[in-house]
């Protein structure tokens, strides 16, 4: 069977490589072209990339996502603006957008905001109301108490947490994930969801088939159906440059009978919890979150299932909490939140502005990637000139050779101004984590960069006054032991390479 999977596999990312090849052939074709092409079409296609730049100008994105465009387009006046209408057509994009909208402004009633909770925050932790208010004002999102968070790193800790929890699944269990792979982890993942599903238990599945596409066969789906289990690929990768692509189910998210949630940057494979090696050791990191707070994380997986379903389903049927009370009782604050490209509201960029203004004392960072603009750039250096003791750890050993060189494109600004830089020594650093002050983190799965800021659907967990909040800390203070910093004279860089750097932090936008 797996032969056949490999097989398929291989035949469907060969046919969408040799077609992406052409169009990168016929784009280049059509820039080499433009020097001999009439003198009348010539002026007709430069005044067109002369209203484009305009447009891109006026638009509400990023300044750096909006440079770059503007560079192209000059460069190459003839064609660069109808390369830019080409690859940011977004009629799928606007059709998903408006029926993504629909469900959720008719599934707002489900999230109950409770304006005692932020009352309590607002008396104990007045630093991070904002935030939260923020979140309850412009997304719906309801800061909890009666919920009991854990955090779980690396993958080999997490590994056996979600496997027992998975066991005690009695009505259903959601998964949404970027990333699964066959292997020894998403098998033992697998054998369980097959009894459940045997049992009666609904289990639902959501992959993203950009997160898959070296993954998983195109077929997948309909062997997950023949074993009991409901399946959806999110948008469906199609061998044509558009945006849309751009737009990825990047969250990974577990639900169990909404009891029980699991966030984080943990995909479903087994380099995740270093059964197989790609780039040294792997660290990553999830929370779980366990009482009222796991039903937000339980809608956000059900509304982007709802979308182009033939009838709406009514979410209270599956909320644990309508008719038989929390049993936890406790006195931490857990906000799980959501952001999707769709709406314009980077919420996820927000949230991460607001930890920075509201540290105090210290602010810890690890990602994968550190592609920022020049707001996140200045709120970082501020709150280190101030005093803040700003640390960022990103991987030694990376995954993506001109990503890791863009990352390292913003070291010099952000060492100057105080902010201190480690690189993971061991491997590669996937985890998306912040801790402020022995007092709020979050958990989640947005990277510091402009695809999981500005493009992806992301989801993390805010926390204050949990343990886990410490627990992030001392995860983070052993990774700073495993890490080498990176020093001010190892910035030096040769007049060549400073250029090169130059170059990909103007383009990085758009990696």
């Amino acid at each position: 069977m797996r032969k056949q999977w490999f097989q398929s596999l291989l035949m469907r990312r060969a046919v969408i490589i040799l077609i992406l090849l052409v169009e990168i052939s016929s784009f280049i074709f059509l820039i080499v072209a433009g020097t001999t092409i009439s003198e009348i079409a010539s002026i007709v296609f430069r005044v067109i990339s002369v209203i484009v730049a305009l447009y891109v100008i006026s638009k509400n994105d990023k300044g750096g996502y909006r440079l770059i465009w503007v560079f192209l387009i000059l460069m190459f006046p003839v064609f660069g603006g109808v390369l830019y209408v080409f690859i940011n057509s977004q009629m799928l994009s606007n059709r998903y957008a408006k029926n993504l909208s629909e469900v959720i402004e008719n599934t707002k009633d489900q999230f109950v905001v409770n304006p005692q909770i932020k009352e309590e925050l607002a008396e104990k932790y007045p630093s991070y109301v904002r935030s939260v208010e923020y979140l309850e004002k412009m997304e719906n999102f309801p800061v909890y108490k009666n919920t009991n968070t854990q955090y779980l790193s690396p993958g080999e800790a997490f590994w056996p947490v979600f496997l027992e929890k998975l066991k005690t699944a009695e009505k259903y269990i959601f998964l949404e994930y970027f990333t699964i792979g066959e292997g020894k982890f998403w098998d033992s993942v697998l054998e369980i969801l097959k009894e459940k599903a045997a049992n009666g238990v609904l289990v639902r599945i959501m992959y993203d088939d950009m997160g898959c596409f070296l993954s998983l066969p195109s077929e997948y789906p309909e062997y997950l159906k023949s074993l009991g289990i409901e399946c959806k690929v999110f948008n469906p990768f199609r061998p044509f440059f558009t945006t849309i692509q751009n737009n990825r189910d990047h969250r990974k998210i577990t639900s169990i009978d909404g009891k029980i949630a699991f966030c984080g940057g943990l995909n479903l494979s087994d380099e995740y919890v270093n059964e197989k090696e790609r780039f040294g050791y792997w660290k990553d990191s999830a929370v779980m979150v366990e009482g009222e707070a796991a039903w937000s994380l339980t809608c956000f997986f059900l509304q982007i299932w709802q979308i182009n379903q033939v009838t709406s389903e009514d979410f209270s049927n599956f909320n644990p909490w309508l008719e038989t009370p929390c049993p936890i009782k406790n006195d931490g604050f857990v906000q799980p939140y959501n952001d999707i490209p769709i709406d314009r509201e980077r919420v996820g960029e927000s949230v991460y502005m607001h930890m920075i203004s509201a540290a105090e004392k210290y602010l810890y960072i690890s990602t994968p990637y550190l592609i920022l603009d020049e707001d996140m750039i200045s709120a970082l250096s501020l709150a280190a000139k101030s005093g803040v003791d700003v640390r960022i750890v990103t991987p030694s050993i990376y995954d993506k050779w001109m990503i890791h060189q863009a990352t390292r494109c913003y070291y010099r600004d952000l060492v100057n101004a105080g902010v201190r830089i480690y690189e993971y020594t061991p491997g590669f650093m996937h985890s998306k984590t912040v801790v402020i002050d022995d007092k709020a983190a979050i958990v989640g799965s947005v990277n510091w960069d402009y695809r999981s800021l500005y493009l992806h659907f992301e989801s993390a967990v805010w926390m204050c006054n949990t343990p886990t909040v410490v627990d992030v800390k001392n995860d983070f203070l052993k990774s700073f032991e495993q890490s080498d910093e990176v020093l001010k004279e190892e910035l030096n860089y040769k007049r060549g390479w400073s250029l090169f750097r130059l170059i990909l932090r103007l383009i990085a936008p758009i990696f």
